[in-house]
């Protein structure tokens, strides 16, 4: 099974209900206009990609993601098992990345972590079973559950980025414990994981860090 690819625009019944119940989620969502995410993958590869990017650069990620493609042939369980340690090192692979990616074989090959059927299960028990794997924390869980089986209801407090940009749209005080979106976050259920699809454009697409509030965006869009 593969990823999930979003696509998100005005007239969509969730982002209306997010408009409805956060009028300055209503008014980024119509600042930003519709979304798309493309990323097609499946299960095993997009916990494989994530393990092989994890705390290095996306450039760097993507290199190594080729030479162990190049190297297994492809990114699959059986694949990836037939390869050295010192194979996949020379790849670029970290020691401690190598560990990640043969307790995922490992686990995926023996039926204790079944990803085709990680959609039968509710967000907690999936997350659970993510984490695990080796290599695989709760966040990279959660983009798992939002990107990889289309789970709505998704907010990671974890996600710094998030955090700030969920202060900046709310116009919040600086906090000393950092915890903005708990503020706020109760007013997007039940689709959270759109609000956070809508906080990371924000911060990609440079409202976050410009410098100015919401409705500044807004009034400097409208000229």
């Amino acid at each position: 099974m593969s990823s999930i690819a979003f696509h998100i625009h005005a007239d969509d019944p969730r982002v209306k209900s997010l408009s409805a119940a956060d009028s300055r989620m209503g008014t980024l969502i119509a600042l930003i206009g519709e979304v798309k995410t493309n990323t097609q993958e499946p299960h095993f590869a997009s916990i494989a990609r994530s393990i092989i990017s994890q705390q290095i650069s996306v450039k760097a990620a993507a290199s190594i993601r080729s030479r162990v493609i190049e190297l297994a042939g492809e990114l699959s369980p059986a694949a990836l098992s037939a390869q050295s340690d010192e194979d996949l090192r020379a790849a670029g692979l970290s020691t401690a990345k190598v560990a990640y990616i043969r307790d995922l074989c490992d686990k995926v090959l023996s039926g204790d972590v079944d990803l085709e059927r990680l959609q039968e299960l509710n967000d907690e028990d999936a997350t659970a079973k993510l984490v695990s794997i080796k290599g695989i924390g709760k966040w990279t869980a959660e983009m798992f559950l939002i990107f990889g089986l289309g789970r709505e209801n998704i907010v990671s407090i974890g996600d710094a980025g998030l955090q700030r940009a969920a202060r900046w749209l709310h116009n919040m005080e600086e906090r000393s414990d950092r915890k903005y979106l708990q503020q706020v976050a109760h007013m997007w259920e039940p689709y959270g994981s759109i609000a956070s699809i809508y906080l990371w454009e924000a911060i990609n697409t440079g409202h976050v860090d410009s410098g100015e509030t919401l409705e500044e965006r807004v009034s400097q869009a409208a000229h």
